[in-house]
């Protein structure tokens, strides 16, 4: 019997007890008086129903007791449901074995906290049955446990009485037990995988072994050849045997295939919740040392986790100080194990748009035929592939900023613009949420600045967006701009704050609020996605830009965020003439080489290039590409878009072979870069390579038309073809 049922039959069980007396017009508190005091006079006819009511309680099947309040707590009455339950064949043995006493009934471990959990429900509620559970001993020496249902009443001609209804709820015991085991092996099976992969895994692949599937969620250099750079399932066995065929070291592919088989990773699993293998690849002519860890995340060692991270550092350094190979990758996972927090805080947002992308497609397919349904299906698809991608660019970000600590650049731009910039771009999404959104920027008085305009643009951006996200449709935010005084060297003080009357933050919480991942609430039940990187991202600006980051908040009333900045004023010149004539039409009779090995990307990329009037000729690979250079007639080519990572030949020694050839007229061909590599680092390196902008994917059309406008009209002025 299910324990609802249970309490409901025990409750139904005292409804018909009171149910019977009302009937018969017999107070409670008479009949309990008779019933334990049978020398009490009472009429016939009270008389017959006491003795009906106590054989109404002796049929039960739950237990009935009546119990003194005070003294030893005399048993005053015991119903035969309660004989059974104890195992006794009559009072006689109840008796004996309790001592005539509630106290005697209770196991003694539990005695004190059940008296005093009955006290504090008597002193709550005179009127409601008060509830405990406690474990009772049976006469074979096996303990139960008992749902205890009673009442405290003062009978006048008895004085404090308890009357108890009791159930065995030994049962309901044990399944909760189970459930709370289930929730722990769960919970430690979420905890392996946190252990087993950490951010300094550079590739996370989900596999099934019963299905024969591998789900990528983060690729790297080599294992996007595989997928080809799409986060979609492929064969486990296919992907790993082509995995081995085209990376790994000669000498070490046997092996590989051999601790990568179904039936070793099932084997091993079985017996280890976690193990990796060592083993070496050649990327690009160089000689690296990876590691892939297996993090069995199932239970029944078919569902894992792989992680491919490089060991070079720490094998190059066994190797100088003659230690085992064991030694030296045991002393790294302890590294790695510090920083295991990532994937428990980035799991479920990125699976969230996963999840979308994965329903609106399949839904998109079925549909084929229905243009709306379509339409609506791929904008929903659109959405969820900007959330993941702002997810990873945070995650990005995050880890540039905190490794990099080249100062902050400094170049003339407007600080008015840049605000504006932005909250006209937020606008829009204030005013579909009925959020009052207002602009303040006449306490700037010097606007031109020297800044990293960047940095600025991307502070103001999570500022502000992040007052939108937290304010509640019909709130308040403002964003205000303001000089605060003069420094020596051409610099003021400049503040920028952003105030809401959002959902608010904690005093606890504010300690915290700049640390990675830090979320009061998470996205479930926030319902606002996030990973709690912005605040954090925005102060690692503010920090690099020499600046401070100040934030009052009360909950339910709201957040002001303060960024104060030292910034150089520019000196104030006269207005520039008219500039140059633009161009008539950005791509009308303008020819682009597309360097691109993805074949889905090159069409993509050359559609919407197309739509624009550009003329478009491709190469799959940098070598190829520099070869239709060379052999170009001098102004064919308007201007390059470079991918970088490449079979053969990547954008950036393509760029340097392009920017070698011997015609002067080839060589200064533009080159925009149009990679995934976001890094500043990976921009630097485009921009030492020759090229004269580096853009990320996914493709950002205005962004790259402006780009290129930019430089064609650069180029024009100075005389270029």
């Amino acid at each position: 019997m299910r324990e609802t049922d249970r309490e409901h039959r025990l409750i139904e069980h005292a409804l018909s007890l009171m149910d019977l007396l009302r009937r018969n017009r017999v107070d409670l508190e008479q009949f309990v008086a008779g019933a334990i005091q049978p020398e009490l006079a009472m009429e016939p006819q009270e008389e017959r129903l006491a003795r009906e009511a106590i054989a109404f309680m002796d049929a039960m099947p739950g237990g009935f007791l009546i119990y003194r309040a005070d003294g030893d707590e005399e048993i005053l009455y015991a119903n035969r449901g309660l004989l059974r339950l104890l195992q006794c064949e009559d009072m006689a043995q109840f008796r004996e074995m309790t001592g005539n006493s509630f106290r005697g009934l209770v196991h003694p471990d539990d005695l004190e906290q059940v008296e005093e959990s009955i006290a504090r429900q008597i002193s709550a509620s005179h009127y409601d049955l008060d509830y405990v559970e406690y474990r009772v001993i049976r006469r074979d020496g096996t303990v139960r446990w008992i749902e205890d249902y009673g009442h405290f009443a003062n009978i006048p001609s008895a004085g404090g009485i308890f009357y108890v209804f009791l159930g065995d709820a030994t049962e309901k015991r044990d399944r909760l037990d189970l459930e709370r085991e289930q929730i722990y092996q769960e919970n430690r099976r979420r905890l392996e995988v946190i252990e087993g992969l950490s951010i300094n895994y550079e590739s996370i692949l989900y596999v099934d072994l019963d299905r024969d599937s591998i789900q990528p969620y983060r690729l790297s250099e080599r294992t996007r050849v595989q997928f080809q750079e799409k986060l979609q399932p492929l064969s486990f066995q296919w992907y790993m045997a082509d995995y081995t065929a085209v990376w790994v070291h000669p000498e070490d592919r046997e092996m590989v295939a051999r601790e990568t088989s179904v039936e070793r990773i099932r084997e091993r699993l079985s017996r280890e919740k976690t193990f990796y293998i060592n083993y070496r690849v050649i990327c690009r002519g160089e000689l690296q040392f990876l590691q892939l860890r297996f993090v069995n995340v199932g239970g029944q060692a078919s569902q894992l986790v792989m992680g491919y991270r490089r060991v070079d550092e720490e094998v190059r350094q066994e190797m100088e100080q003659k230690q085992t190979l064991s030694q030296a990758l045991v002393n790294a996972n302890l590294a790695v194990r510090a920083k295991n927090t990532f994937l428990s805080n980035i799991s479920h947002d990125m699976r969230t748009p996963l999840n979308a992308i994965s329903g609106f497609t399949a839904l998109a397919r079925r549909n084929l035929g229905d243009r709306q349904a379509v339409e609506n299906y791929l904008s929903q698809v659109e959405a969820a592939s900007q959330q993941l991608l702002d997810l990873i660019d945070k995650v990005l970000e995050t880890t540039w900023l905190e490794t990099n600590e080249a100062p902050a650049a400094e170049a003339p731009c407007s600080l008015k613009s840049i605000v504006q910039e932005i909250c006209d771009f937020l606008q829009p999404q204030a005013e579909e949420k009925g959020i009052a959104f207002t602009v303040d920027l006449a306490g700037v008085e010097h606007d031109e600045v020297f800044s990293d305009q960047d940095l600025l643009h991307r502070l103001v951006m999570y500022l502000a967006n992040n007052a939108v996200t937290y304010t509640k449709p019909g709130g308040q935010v403002s964003v205000t701009a303001q000089e605060r005084g003069d420094m020596p060297g051409e610099r003021g003080v400049y503040q920028l704050v952003i105030r809401d009357t959002g959902i608010g933050i904690s005093k606890s919480f504010l300690e915290r609020i700049f640390e990675p991942f830090s979320r009061e609430q998470n996205t479930t039940l926030s319902g606002i996605h996030g990973i709690g990187l912005g605040l954090t991202i925005a102060k690692s600006i503010v920090d690099r830009m020499g600046g401070a980051l100040e934030v009052r908040s009360e909950p339910g009333q709201g957040s002001t965020f303060t960024a104060t900045l030292h910034l150089r004023r520019q000196a104030r010149q006269a207005a520039a003439g008219p500039g140059g004539e633009g161009l008539p039409s950005l791509g009308e009779g303008r020819r682009i080489l597309l360097v691109e090995d993805n074949e889905i990307n090159r069409e993509i990329e050359t559609e919407l290039l197309q739509d624009v009037g550009f003329t478009i000729d491709e190469a799959v690979n940098g070598a190829i590409a520099v070869e239709k250079v060379r052999a170009s007639a001098p102004g064919e080519y308007d201007l390059i878009l470079m991918d970088i990572q490449m079979p053969v030949m990547d954008g950036w020694q393509a760029a340097q072979a392009i920017r070698g050839l011997a015609n002067p007229a080839l060589a200064s061909i533009p080159i925009v870069a149009l990679s995934a590599n976001v890094f500043q680092s990976d921009i630097n390196k485009s921009l030492d390579s020759g090229m004269e902008a580096h853009l990320t994917k996914p493709i950002d059309i205005p962004a790259l038309l402006k780009t290129i406008e930019r430089i064609l009209k650069r180029r024009a002025g100075a005389g270029g073809s």
